[in-house]
């Protein structure tokens, strides 16, 4: 979601950096993600009872390599020789459905986790009586 945020706060800045004495636009950035390798329910099992934790983890923050969009406006500081400013390649529709979808995915996570410390706590409860 930070990633998402910066995206979006940047998505109408062109002097993002400078290369050779030009302006250069903010370049939409792109989180990879690396599974862990123990797949099998025995190495999940050994690595919970150790403590470690296991899913996702970000690999790379990358940069989108898709086009800048060209926008006219010659009046701009940041226009080249015929009149274009190059914007940054965010389209904020698409980084609000996967701000949501990052969300979705955290408040699942979330619901997942009470529902299992609930079962638990029944559990324990059973053992009780």
């Amino acid at each position: 979601m930070d990633v998402i945020s910066s995206n979006i706060a940047n998505a109408e800045t062109t002097r993002a950096s400078v290369v050779d004495g030009k302006a250069v636009a903010y370049r939409r950035k792109l989180v990879v993600l690396e599974t862990s390798d123990s797949n099998s329910f025995a190495n999940v099992l050994n690595s919970k009872m150790n403590g470690q934790s296991e899913g996702v983890k970000v690999q790379s923050i990358t940069e989108d390599p898709s086009p800048l969009k060209p926008v006219y406006n010659p009046s701009h500081p940041d226009a080249d020789a015929e009149g274009y400013v190059y914007m940054p390649n965010v389209d904020i529709t698409k980084e609000m459905v996967d701000m949501l979808s990052a969300s979705r995915s955290y408040e699942a996570n979330v619901t997942m986790l009470n529902a299992s410390k609930a079962m638990v706590s029944k559990a324990l409860e059973i053992g009780r009586a």
